[in-house]
């Protein structure tokens, strides 16, 4: 992303460098840090454009989201008309506040055309309504607003961005602690970083009792009980959901995962294909279908006792090329989709294209910057691709390793725990490399919390070789 550096080869006194100083005291876009990767870009635009503007000020941070975006793609024009739109409603709906965002945008666009007159006159507009409430900041404004906008603009980026947007809605709930957009925001970006425990539970309960028009929130709740098991009562939240969503709003995606999730996987292809029609470049919705084939065709392998024969044979291999091509499709609109690399990898195994799995598994392997819980999936993956389908226990044993050294807590990890004891356990009773399995059983019972197990491991290793404990 773009950097905040200050003009080059000029004294601090001239015009431009002036306004650069009280630029970067603005709170827009241009100043928020937003990590926007260049190859997130196109489907960062398509998701803008695909989202349905119900929500006045929702609708003006995305008009500024997709100018910052225009702007770092070098297209100033196309920027500006986009702030101009969102200029539009500011003074159709007269929003004070949360003006500030799109007049700071109006001026950083400005600058960077050379346009130092165009800029100041933005300036001019955010210094006045600093000064209409008490700022002692020319420039800058600190209030739950901004908190809740640049809160807005992080969620909608995704990743990297999703603790801070959560730490931005969390500032705003310390001022008006049942404001329902707040509460709205904090729900859905603890919603995103909620890899284990229904930390965000309560958040999305909260959320819906404030603003229980809200679609998004309910069908998030949804999902989240149905993580954690409360299936029936998430299908409620669908149920008086569903009735109300319309064709052209992404949460049919949503809807189809639960269905998924739930093994319907025939209801939730009816959603995602009519989704599809007014959305053909979702890559949320081409991964998800891509999926519905992946659960479709081990259906059918678990109906048919994993012998497929004739028709069966024929269902599954359809299942197969259909999964590949959406799953391919996912990568074309956005090459950084990790899991999609996963489950086209998976995918080719189930044809034994060894090699073509080995490709994708090694692009997701070799990229930076993934999330903990993320990396740990991977090498939980990769693990079993080792050790179930290429017979490399070793390698299997040191990527379920390094799935575990990463410190957070997640479904991935208790699944690598599971892998690697069960993994050690059955080298053991083979008598295979006791002492390293030991060691290994050891290692897991030390990171389950129990002690006692994992001491008797290691006494069995020392009474082996009189060594210390092997350290992992």
């Amino acid at each position: 992303m773009e950097q905040l550096l200050s003009p080059n080869n000029m004294s601090e006194e001239s015009p431009r460098s002036l306004i650069y100083t009280r630029l970067v005291e603005l709170r827009c876009h241009f100043t928020w840090n937003l990590v926007i990767e260049d190859v997130d870009m196109p489907d960062l635009e398509v998701r803008i454009s695909e989202t349905e503007f119900l929500d006045i000020n929702y609708s003006i941070g995305m008009h500024n989201l997709l100018a910052y975006v225009k702007h770092l793609k070098g297209q100033q024009e196309e920027a500006l008309k986009s702030l101009k739109e969102a200029e539009d409603l500011i003074q159709r709906e007269q929003l004070g506040k949360r003006s500030l965002v799109t007049w700071g945008n109006c001026a950083w666009v400005h600058y960077h055309r050379g346009s130092l007159a165009e800029a100041q006159i933005y300036l001019d507009k955010v210094e006045k309504v600093c000064k209409e409430f008490a700022s002692p900041f020319p420039y800058r404004l600190e209030c739950a607003e901004m908190d809740c906008e640049e809160g807005w603009a992080l969620l909608k980026c995704r990743g990297k961005n999703y603790k801070r947007a959560r730490d931005c809605f969390a500032k705003a709930l310390e001022r008006e602690p049942e404001n329902p957009e707040f509460n709205n925001g904090y729900a859905v970006a603890a919603y995103h970083l909620d890899y284990y425990g229904g930390t965000s539970l309560e958040p999305l309960r909260k959320a819906v009792s404030l603003k229980p028009e809200d679609l998004r929130i309910k069908v998030l709740l949804a999902q989240k009980l149905q993580d954690l098991g409360k299936t029936n009562e998430g299908e409620k939240y669908i149920e008086e959901a569903l009735p109300r969503i319309s064709p052209q709003n992404n949460l049919f995606g949503y809807v189809a995962k639960f269905y998924r999730k739930k093994g319907l996987v025939v209801e939730a292809l009816k959603y995602l294909e009519r989704a599809l029609q007014t959305k053909p470049s979702s890559v949320y919705l081409h991964f998800q279908i891509g999926l519905c084939h992946k659960r479709q065709l081990i259906q059918i392998k678990k109906g048919r006792n994993m012998r497929l024969t004739g028709e069966d044979r024929e269902r599954a291999d359809r299942s197969i090329h259909l999964a590949i091509c959406y799953f391919k499709k996912t990568l074309e609109l956005k090459p950084t989709y990790e899991m999609a690399y996963v489950n086209l990898a998976e995918m080719y195994l189930e044809i034994d294209q060894f090699t073509e799995a080995e490709v994708n598994f090694q692009k997701v392997l070799s990229m930076s910057n993934l999330e903990d819980y993320m990396q740990q999936e991977i090498h939980l993956r990769y693990g079993n691709f080792q050790q179930f389908h290429k017979k490399s226990e070793e390698t299997a044993i040191t990527h379920y390793l390094k799935g575990l050294k990463i410190e957070v807590t997640s479904h991935s990890r208790d699944k690598l725990l599971k892998a690697l004891e069960k993994l050690a356990q059955r080298r053991i009773d083979q008598n295979i490399h006791v002492l390293e399995s030991l060691s290994l059983l050891g290692f897991v019972y030390r990171l389950k919390g129990d002690t006692s197990e994992a001491l008797s491991c290691y006494e069995k290793a020392l009474r082996l070789t009189g060594a210390v404990n092997p350290e992992f």
